[in-house]
């Protein structure tokens, strides 16, 4: 049977967590789409552990993604991720003071896989290089791998396909998925799953739609692949 990859919504545009994001999540707080997710820059702490704590209700699964790319800033995201409860942390240079910080703690880490660089991110590298990187993360434990499929200087759906078949662990596709197109290249790939997040705010899905019409106008796309 066919299977959909998993849809994380991402409550953010150009890489930070919007400000109306406790009110937009508790909008679609029922919706059937169980993964969301936000960035560890845009609201204070004590906003992001109150829209944790709002997704935990709700029955959701919570990501936090971040593309602040030093040991340092990863550190302190993977504290904030841990004292805001949050199920996944996505994002970050994998470091192993931070996969060493994350093993006894009630969180997955998924880290950037290749050479990330520069803001707004890039992803470097040939197929091969990332491939074995991959390979390198899962032996040192890692729950899955944040692969910016769409940042990639290369060919994109290429290396999305060998990172899959190359891996055992989770591979979320983040960054640049604003088309349908892209979308059918993630489910071919069997990927397990991928983020979207400014395409919503930017209306790219429903042209002059509000955020909840163009979740909903991916989300229905989504099921219908299946029938």
């Amino acid at each position: 049977m066919l299977m959909n990859p998993e849809l994380i919504v991402m409550l953010t545009h150009n890489d930070r967590t919007v400000e109306n994001a406790l009110a937009l999540f508790g909008e679609m707080k029922d919706s059937p789409i169980r993964h969301w997710g936000f960035k560890d820059v845009g609201l204070p702490k004590e906003e992001i552990t109150e829209l944790v704590r709002l997704m935990t209700n709700a029955g959701k699964t919570t990501y936090l993604e971040v593309v602040r790319l030093s040991e340092e800033e990863g550190l302190e995201a993977a504290k904030l991720a841990v004292s805001s409860g949050v199920d996944i942390l996505m994002g970050t240079v994998f470091c192993e003071s931070i996969n060493d910080y994350l093993r006894d703690k009630p969180i997955e880490y998924y880290p950037f896989l290749g050479n990330v660089h520069s803001h707004p991110t890039v992803l470097e590298g040939s197929v091969a290089e990332i491939v074995n990187h991959a390979r390198q993360l899962e032996a040192m434990g890692v729950d899955g791998v944040d692969l910016l499929t769409y940042r990639y200087t290369g060919e994109a759906a290429d290396l999305l396909t060998a990172v899959v078949e190359a891996t055992s662990v989770p591979v979320v596709c983040a960054g640049g998925i604003g088309t349908y197109e892209r979308i059918g290249e993630v489910v071919d790939s069997k990927a397990w799953g991928f983020t979207v997040g400014t395409a919503f705010f930017e209306e790219r899905f429903v042209p002059d739609g509000s955020f909840r019409e163009n979740v909903t106008s991916v989300w229905d796309w989504m099921q219908a692949r299946l029938h």
